[in-house]
């Protein structure tokens, strides 16, 4: 695999739509229980929407009751990272992919077992991955976990 690029903005601005373009690239937040992957159920993975970064399984997420995906934990930790955020009136600290450094949302204490976490995350800054596709589209090294134990 070669390493990842980050196009241009100009280049982000013609392939992203507008939302996940403000999302990803200015640390907008999309309205909750209105986005394409708040109570989405099917199997598979999300990947950043701008570099293909695996990034969340469905086997990890779960319904906060926030309006966003939330998930217990990253499929793969070295592919974010996270900063402190003060756009609020409480630091919060945000997650961004790793290689293309997409604002992704935030990660909070306040999750379910076994992490304790709450990785809340914007739709606009995934592409889903499903189970089937998994292999075709190159992520097949995660079909393991969905393989029945």
């Amino acid at each position: 695999m070669q390493p990842f690029i980050k196009p241009t903005d100009a280049e982000l601005k013609q392939k992203l739509t507008p939302l996940q373009y403000a999302v990803t690239q200015h640390e907008e937040t999309e309205r909750p229980f209105a986005n394409e992957f708040w109570n989405h159920q099917q199997a598979g993975i999300y990947v950043d929407i701008v570099s293909g970064e695996p990034l969340f399984s469905s086997l990890d997420k779960f319904d906060a009751g926030c309006g966003w995906p939330s998930f217990t934990q990253p499929l793969d930790a070295g592919n974010l990272h996270t900063r402190t955020d003060f756009k609020l009136f409480a630091p919060r600290t945000e997650v961004r992919s790793k290689h293309a450094d997409s604002h992704l949302g935030h990660v909070f204490p306040d999750g379910p077992a076994p992490t304790g976490l709450r990785y809340c995350i914007n739709s606009a800054s995934l592409r889903f991955i499903p189970v089937e596709e998994m292999e075709a589209q190159g992520y097949g090294e995660y079909l393991r976990l969905f393989q029945a134990k």
